[in-house]
């Protein structure tokens, strides 16, 4: 029994001092926690989603899902070859060329009208606080921090590992100027050290004028957050990035819901459309769009042109790792009055304004 008794202590200690570790950021508190309880979205001690959201589907448990990645055998493909890839050079672009380059799962960068966005990075080659655990594919990660320009703006959906990468935060300090995100995960930024009033921090549905050309504003999407077991003490969001003849919707994480039309009805229509497909499963299908949703937002969302992210770099799901492009471009392929689809490889130069622009179905043959 002492002998039991000391090793539980030791693992406590373990744990404890490992969560001490600077990458699982800080919770909110202070003025920060004032205007957070202030929110909408904030009811008894969290935020929720718009509709009632569970981790999990109905008769499903944490328990089962648990069981099933660590024993139940499972077709999942991992590639055994190099994800396809491209460099594009992003210290050479012009000021004037308005393009998307796609890093792989939901980061990407973007210039348009001058000013340069980088979303979500993550460039460690790890999408979990546990080095080594959820490795990118081989190949997905020929980027790293020195690849980027200056970062007019560093937009974060929400604190998620695979979204807010701590290694990836502190290397890019010297070059974001601007950080802009939910409420509540500007506390995390905080204490990597980043100055106060570089943080721009809001809730659903705000508007932040950039400058004279260039619009930002903030919608739901259905999900969570959270970086250690507390959960959902930050926001989620979405955005919405237009220019006087350019409109975008960069979706971050979300599970469908009624906010995909709320805001195709409050927006009319957009050129650009980014989605989450990938590292879904029925299982936890409110918090993840299944392909089938993301067939449903696009057309809810009113997209000219849609972009499926979220996929081709992690496996954070049991589906194959090409399944979510597959099955996208099946869906869309077969539906009524398809929307043309951006695919391109990672570093590929996406011209956001060229409707013309095709792109290869590049996973296929990849082994």
């Amino acid at each position: 029994m002492i002998t039991f008794l000391i090793l539980l202590l030791v693992i406590v200690l373990l744990v404890y001092n490992f969560l001490q570790h600077p990458k699982f950021g800080k919770k909110p508190s202070g003025e920060r926690l004032a205007l957070i309880e202030k929110s909408p979205q904030y009811k008894n001690g969290k935020f929720e989603n718009q509709s009632f959201t569970p981790d999990l589907a109905e008769e499903e448990s944490f328990i089962g899902v648990l069981i099933e990645f660590l024993f139940k055998k499972v077709e999942r493909k991992i590639p055994k070859d190099l994800i396809p890839s491209i460099k594009t050079n992003l210290h050479e672009l012009s000021p004037d060329q308005d393009v998307l380059v796609w890093f792989g799962h939901s980061s990407y960068f973007i210039q348009i009208e001058g000013k340069r966005f980088l979303i979500d990075p993550v460039f460690s080659g790890n999408a979990s606080p546990i080095s080594g655990t959820t490795k990118s594919f081989k190949g997905s990660d020929i980027y790293t921090v020195d690849d980027l320009p200056e970062i007019d703006y560093l937009l974060i959906t929400h604190d998620h590992y695979d979204h807010l990468d701590y290694k990836t935060i502190i290397e890019l300090k010297p070059k974001v100027k601007k950080i802009i995100t939910a409420l509540g995960v500007g506390s995390h930024f905080e204490f990597w050290g980043f100055p106060t009033e570089n943080i721009i921090e809001k809730d659903w549905n705000e508007k932040i004028e950039l400058d004279e050309n260039l619009t930002l504003y903030t919608a739901p999407a259905r999900h969570f957050s959270g970086r250690s077991f507390k959960r959902c003490n930050t926001l989620w969001t979405s955005f919405i990035l237009e220019t006087k003849d350019f409109r975008m919707y960069l979706g971050g994480d979300s599970g469908y819901d009624k906010h995909f039309a709320e805001i195709g009805e409050k927006f009319g229509s957009f050129d650009i459309v980014l989605l989450d497909n990938g590292q879904y499963n029925p299982k936890w299908k409110y918090i993840h769009n299944m392909p089938e949703d993301v067939i449903k937002a696009m057309k809810d969302l009113r997209a000219k042109r849609v972009f499926p992210v979220h996929s081709s770099k992690f496996a954070l799901s049991l589906h194959s790792w090409d399944e979510p492009l597959i099955r996208i471009s099946e869906l869309n392929a077969n539906s009524e009055n398809p929307i043309p689809l951006i695919t391109p490889m990672i570093g590929e130069l996406v011209e956001l304004k060229n409707k013309n622009q095709e792109f290869k179905q590049w996973w296929k043959g990849v082994r």
